[in-house]
């Protein structure tokens, strides 16, 4: 009896890339802390950068929205992911925050891991990209409480072995995520001439999504320095539903340049 608590206990501990690895395939199920500001029904809606009451984002999966005529509980945690494995291989995976885990004997329960070690296996499928589950797999990490994941969404922006629909994701939630670092990354992001030009086009819009005071500034360059006209025009774009005295500025000097 001691021996198989000691040999549970051994598995608990290991990095969570080698438990599920270990897990049989079917659904493998794992939770982790939220970070402050996410909220969820336990099924098909969560919100993210929420403030006494007000969320600025929110994804909704199925038919509802704040009309219905009925309520479901909004709980601040945790995020829960649900792997598909077949063949050995994560073949999809889906996110909740908040609620609980439906009975399921032939569902594999992780039960609660590290933030840490959730987002770092979140992030290794995505650069990974084997299947739907990779563009998923960035969402949830996005969620986690007390990590910094800008820097390995950066590095999965700019692989050469990953989809574009991957790299687009983590394009976007870099504008979403991070602070003045991520800002610095997706300008040269948009500056780099040698990738893709999709991946390019969405990092724009995601500066288009940062606070003011550093998206707009950004756009601005690249509306005036980029050597590409098609990324300057989407620059032009966003800077024009800004709504910023410093974008009418800049489309005087351009409209009136000799």
């Amino acid at each position: 009896m001691i021996a198989l608590t000691l040999a549970g206990l051994v598995l608990f501990q290991q990095p969570l890339e080698r438990r599920v690895a270990a897990a049989p395939d079917g659904s493998v199920r794992f939770s982790f802390a939220a970070k402050p500001g996410v909220y969820g029904n336990g099924r098909n809606m969560i919100s993210w950068d929420c403030d006494k009451g007000n969320c600025h984002n929110r994804q909704v999966d199925g038919n509802w929205d704040d009309h219905d005529d009925w309520d479901m509980p909004c709980d601040s945690g945790p995020v829960r992911v649900a792997l598909t494995k077949s063949s050995g291989r994560i073949t999809d995976l889906r996110v909740y925050v908040g609620g609980e885990w439906r009975a399921n004997t032939t569902a594999t329960d992780l039960g609660t891991v590290g933030t840490k070690d959730a987002a770092s296996y979140l992030l290794a499928l995505a650069l990974k990209d084997e299947s739907r589950a990779s563009e998923k797999a960035i969402f949830p990490a996005v969620l986690a409480d007390s990590v910094t994941i800008w820097p390995d969404l950066l590095k999965i922006a700019k692989a050469d072995n990953v989809s574009r629909k991957v790299k687009r994701s983590a394009v976007f939630w870099l504008g979403q995520a991070a602070g003045d670092a991520a800002t610095r990354g997706l300008t040269d992001l948009v500056d780099d001439g040698n990738a893709d030009h999709e991946v390019r086009e969405t990092a724009v819009f995601a500066l288009s999504q940062r606070p003011r005071d550093e998206g707009v500034p950004a756009l601005i360059r690249i509306a005036k320095e980029n050597k590409d006209p098609d990324l300057r025009r989407k620059a032009i774009f966003w800077l024009g539903q800004s709504d910023d005295p410093r974008a009418l500025s800049l489309f005087e000097e351009l409209l009136t340049k000799p």
